[in-house]
């Protein structure tokens, strides 16, 4: 019989500063915004140009405002809205936890819009070149879910060399299903995204990537929930399905759409006029 790995206790605070604690879940959001408002920097610049260095700086501040309350507020209408209805003050108590993706991506999408439509930006190129870096948070995130200890697999087979034992969740060894996500959803997705964000070809087809990456997702995610325990106050739905999974369809559908009428359109090689202002460097 092999030997069955004990997940580590890790502290979910990082580092305290003063009455100040800095936890990993908060530090993985951070790290993903700044790493991806440097790329998505570069990216936008790329030909055809979907926006200035200066509009995405810009940008950084309703991307993080779309994140967080999206992320909250898709939480507590997606998975546990009576508890927030009977309990409203806990909406507020975000170090408790409670983000969802697909709340988060609902908010970014709002926030694109209304950016885009303010400062008279393409919606669909822009969207592109964000989409490319959302997996960098999507990997980080999951990451620290697995320093909290938190959003375990389900058991695993006897004999699984990786299988953990959990002490919240029992004494059965479990995937450590917050590692397959940070690695397909995270580390693959962004791979794919970036690849295809090279080619100029690609670029010049407005929504083709915000598409691969909302049906990237969908597929990364729905394997992914077949190895996660599903959350117990929602369980397995009809067929054997989790809520992540019946999140997905909508994304999946949306992303073939958004593949299939940018490749229907014909290219576009010029976005935005070439002088658009001044540039922070």
């Amino acid at each position: 019989m092999l030997p069955v790995l004990i997940f580590p206790q890790f502290d979910p605070v990082m580092v305290h500063v003063g009455p100040l604690a800095i936890r990993w879940y908060a530090m993985a959001y951070i790290t993903a915004l700044l790493v991806g408002w440097r790329l998505v920097r570069r990216l936008a610049g790329l030909s055809p140009r979907a926006a200035t260095a200066l509009q995405v700086d810009d940008f950084l501040t309703w991307a993080t405002l779309g994140v967080v309350l999206g992320g909250r507020l898709g939480y507590i209408l997606f998975y546990q809205p009576s508890l927030y209805l009977a309990h409203p003050m806990a909406v507020v108590e975000v170090w408790r936890g409670g983000m969802s993706f697909h709340g988060g991506a609902l908010g970014v999408v709002v926030a694109l819009a209304l950016f885009s439509w303010r400062n008279k930006l393409s919606f669909l190129a822009f969207s592109d070149r964000v989409t490319v870096v959302v997996p960098i948070g999507l990997g980080l995130g999951r990451i620290a879910n697995f320093i909290n200890g938190e959003l375990w697999g389900r058991p695993a087979p006897s004999g699984l060399p990786w299988a953990m034992v959990f002490p919240q969740a029992g004494p059965q060894p479990r995937h450590p299903s917050e590692l397959y996500e940070a690695l397909l959803e995270g580390l693959a997705l962004f791979a794919m995204m970036w690849v295809m964000s090279r080619r100029q070809a690609i670029r010049e087809r407005p929504g083709f990537l915000s598409g691969l990456f909302l049906f990237g997702y969908a597929v990364a995610r729905s394997i992914c929930e077949c190895f996660r325990e599903p959350d117990a106050f929602i369980g397995f739905l009809p067929f054997g399905t989790t809520m992540g999974q019946i999140l997905c369809i909508p994304m999946a559908i949306a992303g073939a759409g958004l593949m299939l009428q940018a490749m229907r359109r014909p290219p576009r090689t010029l976005l935005m006029p070439v002088d658009t202002g001044s540039e922070r460097p």
